[in-house]
């Protein structure tokens, strides 16, 4: 089949920049949670970088959703109510078997619709749901110290850096499979070059009715 073109060269600077960030937010609150056992750049400039990235990911992260929403491409990261359920159990059973029994692939990737209705819902939860409790948390500590009576209220610092930190491994499990993912593509690096490129080829895709038998 012929090659088509998926990512823009600003989704891919977007995307790449995304993944250098969330990977150094997560090493230095790494070395900050665990002090005694992570020795990377130091606890101070851990600190540092944390908070300074922290703010390039809030910045990279409105920038994104002015993005998607200027262009009309929000609603590709938006699950479609039609078939969703059917469409989330024929992607679970490829992954889960199908791709190890060189089946087809039940989703066609098209430049209107790159994603599968499992990566739409998975997306929609961390740009909805987790990332936003990354950041709302991560504002909070960094200004705790502004608002030591409002924060007693909550559970003080610990209670915030306890969700913070509940997120942040539930974003390294989110990285893990996403690159698991990476290699699921007709080739282990096809999804890589995709994205290095912005071109793709598609994979053969599930028929959606069989030919009746004679």
């Amino acid at each position: 089949m012929n090659r088509q073109y998926l990512y823009t060269l600003y989704q891919r600077v977007w995307h790449w920049l995304q993944a250098f960030v969330l990977l150094t937010l997560i090493l230095s609150g790494l070395e900050i949670h665990l002090p005694q056992s992570v020795h990377l750049i130091g606890f101070r400039e851990a600190v540092r970088a944390h908070n300074f990235m922290g703010f390039v990911l809030l910045g990279n992260a409105f920038l994104g959703f002015f993005y998607y929403l200027t262009t009309g491409e929000l609603r590709q990261l938006i699950p479609q109510a039609r078939n969703l359920l059917g469409g989330l159990i024929a992607q679970a059973r490829y992954y889960g078997y199908g791709i190890f029994h060189h089946a087809p692939h039940p989703h066609q990737k098209r430049p209107e619709s790159r994603l599968n209705p499992l990566q739409r819902l998975t997306y929609t939860m961390v740009l909805n749901v987790l990332l936003p409790l990354q950041l709302v948390t991560g504002l909070m500590i960094w200004s705790a110290q502004n608002w030591p009576d409002s924060l007693a209220r909550i559970g003080g610092l610990a209670a915030l850096a306890y969700v913070h930190s509940l997120g942040a491994w539930l974003f390294c499990a989110f990285l893990i499979l996403h690159l698991y993912l990476i290699t699921t593509g007709p080739t282990p690096t096809a999804h890589l070059r995709s994205m290095l490129t912005g071109w793709d080829t598609p994979e053969p895709q599930t028929p959606l009715t069989e030919a009746p038998r004679k």
